[in-house]
């Protein structure tokens, strides 16, 4: 087997058909599909079983999240490639064969991106993969911009965990998602993970999905809120190089103070502090977790301080999230 592609879903019966329907149609036929009912209440397994009995449906007894339950359905996995797909998209019929291509023409590519477009406006990048910037925080790259073609050449840090494919290889050596994260920034640390073990990134742009952005976690929700200033916490401390971590710190302070003034301003001011109170709750844990990772990095601190990309300053991202236009940083 070639290619195994792990869905989560959970409570996503209504975007099922669109994604298992495009998945049905690839022209390459060399993979199998595992979907993960992460606990669903709303009759998406029962679904699946009767509609498409092709795929591999493992039923779990509640919401594990997505980095668990990709794990779990890794577990089940037969193939040299493991894709993750969103149950919130659609794909072209060529996805997994631009995603095999790219990863087959260099056996040191561990992680390819695809091209995630808006589903409603398919003109838009969703996630042409992800960068990392010295504020601490992780980008989708391009998002919510004209895919024109301009990011079809750039590096990046790794791939969007709602569209990507990962050598088995590279998870052999640096493990799939960390569960404590549950959902958000896992992509990241996994990223962070292989880079740092030497492993290469690579975007296959002419691997098509149109993704409905949020349609589980929700945009600006107290769950997503919480995970993400979690989890970009949990990023930083496991996986910065330390002499890294001490140049940017203030510029890492700085991202957090804002991200946490957003929150407070859209009333998500409790998620925001749960969040970083869980940080410093979890502290020895992530520590411990931080000397496996850097105890396995194959990186000079040069070498790590290239993999991050150009950011907008902190408090333009604020300004501009509030609404308010002011003249801030460069």
């Amino acid at each position: 087997m070639k290619v195994s592609v792990i869905i989560l879903t959970w409570n996503g019966r209504a975007y099922l058909k669109e994604c298992l329907d495009s998945l049905e149609a690839q022209s390459f036929r060399d993979f199998e599909t595992i979907l993960v009912d992460n606990g669903s209440t709303d009759g998406s397994a029962d679904h699946v079983r009767s509609e498409y009995p092709w795929v591999r449906l493992l039923e779990l007894p509640e919401n594990a999240g997505f980095a668990e339950g990709n794990n779990r359905g890794l577990a089940l996995a037969r193939g040299d490639y493991i894709v993750t797909l969103n149950n919130d998209t659609k794909v072209d019929p060529g996805f997994l064969a631009e995603l095999v291509r790219a990863v087959e023409g260099d056996g040191r590519v561990g992680m390819v991106a695809a091209r995630m477009r808006n589903f409603y406006r398919p003109e838009r990048i969703d996630a042409a993969g992800l960068k990392i910037g010295t504020n601490g925080l992780g980008y989708n790259i391009g998002y919510g911009e004209i895919d024109d073609g301009r990011y079809d050449g750039v590096p990046l840090f790794g791939p969007c965990g709602g569209a990507a494919l990962y050598r088995r290889e590279l998870l052999d050596e640096v493990g799939f998602f960390d569960a404590d994260f549950f959902a958000y920034y896992e992509d990241f640390d996994l990223a962070w993970r292989a880079r740092l073990a030497g492993w290469k990134a690579l975007a296959a742009p002419r691997a098509l999905v149109y993704h409905v952005h949020s349609a589980t976690g929700g945009e600006m929700s107290r769950f997503k809120v919480y995970h993400t200033h979690r989890n970009k916490w949990f990023v930083i401390v496991k996986n910065w190089p330390a002499a890294l971590l001490r140049r940017h710190f203030v510029s890492i302070v700085c991202a957090d103070c804002a991200a946490f003034c957003l929150a407070v301003l859209r009333g998500r001011g409790l998620a925001a502090l749960r969040a970083r109170l869980d940080v410093l709750g979890g502290l020895a844990r992530l520590l411990h977790k931080r000397r496996e990772v850097q105890g396995g990095s194959k990186l000079s601190d040069l070498q790590a301080a290239s993999l991050y990309s150009p950011h907008e300053h902190p408090f333009r991202t604020f300004w501009r999230k509030t609404g308010i236009k002011r003249n801030v940083g460069p």
